[in-house]
């Protein structure tokens, strides 16, 4: 009698597996599926400004009208100081950068919320929403940051008192660090939104409240000692911010170890993100 073989091993490209702790983070699938997250990004891109007049020029004008209005307000009338640099300098980089942040945390935060119709119909690593948010984000940062450079050479040729240095070279990492932290802060947001809706209320007022405790519209060389200065250096956005402008225009502080504590802070707020997102995404269906 002849055996029959036994069933053949079958190799797989994908092999959907239920993730069953808290570390179980399958974060390989997104290199997998980076495809898809491009389309993400394309999507969000394409679809903010569409049917708009303007259409991406709202990229610009967004910031320059912000710009305009702290120019105004926060300098000609509240004469706040700006470390002797040309006012509509000082403000642009601080809106460049807060911007940037503000606005990926905002969009990931709605994650769960946004696209709950199309997670509860087929699967793909749910964390690429969030990351191609941020990444898409960073294309209207790169319009917004080529407008600041136009005005920075403007005022440079003009003789006013900047000086760019050699900390240019920290500005992908700078941009690498508000990405990390925006992303997760947002996608902390996200998890808990699932459970408690009140805080899609809290987060944009809590985001414009943030920039007054981030060195946007004031130099970190206005406050002075004591508690309050820590208060304002415990924000690890204020040691990015403060870094953009002393690269780009020589004044601000550029101090190593508080821009190591932000990154610190980033790897741990990420991680906890991260831990959070996969955790929730588990069972926010029945939740959502």
């Amino acid at each position: 009698m002849s055996k029959s073989p036994g069933p053949l091993a079958e190799e797989w490209d994908l092999i959907i597996q239920p993730k069953t702790g808290w570390l179980d983070l399958h974060l390989a699938d997104l290199w997998r599926y980076r495809d898809l997250t491009m389309l993400f990004v394309w999507r969000d891109f394409v679809a903010q400004y569409k049917q708009t007049i303007l259409g991406p020029l709202w990229y610009l004008v967004q910031p320059l009208i912000t710009t305009t209005i702290f120019t105004i307000i926060f300098g000609k009338m509240a004469k706040l100081s700006t470390d002797d640099l040309p006012p509509l300098l000082f403000y642009m980089a601080g809106v460049t950068c807060w911007s940037y942040f503000a606005d990926c945390v905002n969009r990931t935060s709605m994650t769960f919320i946004s696209n709950a119709a199309i997670f509860g119909k087929v699967y793909f690593p749910r964390l690429s929403v969030p990351v191609s948010i941020v990444i898409s984000g960073m294309i209207k940062f790169a319009i917004q940051f080529a407008l600041f450079l136009a005005f920075l050479i403007f005022y440079w040729m003009q003789g006013a008192g900047v000086h760019p240095n050699a900390a240019i070279a920290l500005t992908p990492l700078l941009l690498l660090l508000m990405a990390g932290l925006s992303l997760g802060a947002g996608i902390v947001v996200s998890a808990l939104t699932t459970r408690y809706r009140d805080l899609q209320q809290l987060v944009a007022f809590g985001i414009q409240l943030g920039m007054f405790a981030t060195p946007v519209v004031y130099p970190l060389s206005m406050i002075g000692g004591g508690s309050f200065r820590w208060l304002i250096l415990a924000n690890p956005m204020t040691p990015i911010i403060e870094t953009f402008r002393y690269a780009y225009l020589g004044a601000g502080s550029f101090d190593p170890v508080y821009l190591c504590y932000s990154a610190l802070f980033t790897v741990v707020v990420l991680f906890i993100g991260i831990v959070l997102f996969n955790h929730v995404e588990i069972t926010f269906m029945d939740t959502v």
